[in-house]
């Protein structure tokens, strides 16, 4: 965060400085949520949260040596009051990305989002200094915490944006006016809060909305390979880069084809030439991923001989995401459990059936250990039951349904497939599945660890790991 006294915070954001002596003491720190995060001179915002209220922290915050604290009611410590403390620190985001001119890459989708953001950030962090979203705190209030960790010297601000409702993305895209925005898809993900997929285009399209116009810099980079997407350039004022397979894609794939454990190799055709590009993640669904953050990384300058490099170096910053651990007997476990619908659920079981063409042919096994996919509404049953039906089509060696009635849906999808005897199995939750696998895992075997965010799967592949203490953010 650059330097703001309170007394600028408290023109900002429209408060009131309480219990401050000296009003140009100047805030040189991060801007944090978690009194356990306080900094040197940090400033400390206290929401009133579901659990915990922010404000019964403000004295240990300070203690810890914030400098202030951004709160709705005197705190008895040295504090900005403020009307709304949500609308505050979006207010103060606004304000350092606007005096700063950092430029803003704003990106959204129902899948893929987080993995996208990475690989934008890792290619962009190569070419200049970059600040990006930690992890999914792409709301209304980890969008403002991730600007205003940028300084002087950010030339590069990527933001992801996520969306349960029409106007969401319209509203973060306020708080931070992006100059590139980057729509991946339109898929299936909170279908049962939208209402369908032409709504879920219409929020995700808010962000196409609110880009500049092309003679301002304004750039929307669009998958030409999802219709819904493709149809966005017809509602904004910027310039369209397409990315993709297709023939129409300015930056494209061609010559796909997948490695020797599921890691996908590609050729990357951008404007400025051609260059091949073998990426360290694993799944064919991150090259269209990796041609996003290419597309991205060519508006912004860089050419095609330098974005394949820092793709082919990418690896997954955010954790339970794809992320694959060999233990010391020879067991692959895929820990992608921090959040499901069925466009990753798909992509992660093929994933798993490339990564099990090796195993298999030394004798090992690949597992889904699947969970319930969330908020899919009147579609829950059919998504669910088509999920069963394609780790039968592809081949899958054991399906371990974890839950309740999407399990058992998970389980009528592989046997309306064909899959009989022992090779699906319903369990009633994280360790029961961990009980299964300790029992009957050997070497060579791969496991997939998989379902939305709310189950807490990962338990299962981190006791696997035996790293049970591991925690993320939610």
């Amino acid at each position: 965060m650059i330097d703001l006294s309170l007394a600028e915070i408290a023109d900002i954001t429209g408060g009131r400085p309480h219990d401050i002596p000296d009003p140009s003491v100047r805030i040189s720190g991060p801007v944090v949520i978690d009194s356990r995060q306080v900094e040197a001179g940090s400033l400390f915002a206290a929401f009133d949260g579901e659990h915990v209220d922010g404000h019964d922290y403000a004295v240990r915050a300070v203690e810890a040596g914030a400098a202030a604290v951004l709160a709705a009611r005197p705190v008895g410590v040295p504090a900005v009051v403020v009307p709304d403390v949500e609308k505050a620190l979006g207010a103060l985001a606004r304000a350092v990305v606007e005096r700063l001119g950092t430029d803003v890459v704003a990106l959204t989708g129902s899948a893929g989002k987080t993995s996208t953001k990475d690989l934008i950030a890792q290619v962009l962090q190569a070419h200049a200094p970059t600040v990006w979203t930690p992890g999914s705190l792409n709301n209304e209030i980890g969008l403002p915490l991730t600007a205003l960790k940028a300084t002087a010297q950010t030339r590069h601000l990527v933001l992801e944006m996520g969306a349960r409702g029409i106007g969401h993305i319209a509203y973060l895209t306020g708080l931070t006016p992006p100059r590139i925005g980057l729509v991946l898809n339109v898929g299936t993900a909170h279908i049962g809060e939208f209402g369908g997929r032409e709504q879920i285009a219409q929020a995700k399209g808010e962000l196409v909305e609110a880009l500049p116009a092309a003679a301002e810099g304004g750039v929307a980079v669009l998958n030409a390979d999802d219709p819904l997407v493709r149809a966005m350039s017809s509602r904004t004022r910027a310039r369209t880069v397409f990315f993709g397979e297709a023939d129409e894609a300015e930056v494209r794939a061609t010559d796909v084809r997948m490695g020797p454990g599921g890691r996908p190799s590609f050729t990357l055709h951008t404007p400025t030439g051609c260059s091949d590009v073998t990426l360290r993640l694993y799944g064919e669904h991150h090259v269209s991923n990796a041609l996003a953050a290419a597309a991205v990384a060519h508006v912004l300058g860089m050419s095609a001989s330098e974005i394949a490099t820092a793709l082919s170096g990418a690896g997954t910053l955010s954790r339970w995401r794809m992320e694959v651990t060999e233990r010391a007997d020879g067991v692959t476990i895929v820990n992608d459990a921090y959040n499901a619908n069925p466009e990753s659920m798909r992509a992660a079981l093929r994933a798993l059936a490339a990564m099990g063409g090796t195993a298999r042919a030394e004798g090992g096994r690949t597992w889904a250990v699947l969970g319930p996919m969330a908020e899919l509404g009147d579609a829950s049953l059919a998504e669910h039951d088509a999920v069963g039906r394609l780790a039968v089509r592809l081949n899958v060696s054991k399906l371990v349904a974890v839950g309740g009635r999407e399990a058992s849906w998970l389980q009528l999808g592989a046997y309306n497939e064909g899959s009989w005897g022992e090779e699906s199995v319903v369990v009633s939750d994280a360790q029961a599945a961990v009980d299964l696998l300790r029992r009957e895992l050997r070497p060579g075997d791969v496991v997939l660890v998989k379902a939305s965010r709310s189950i807490g799967l990962e338990r299962v592949a981190l006791a696997l790991l035996e790293r049970e203490g591991e925690v993320a953010d939610r």
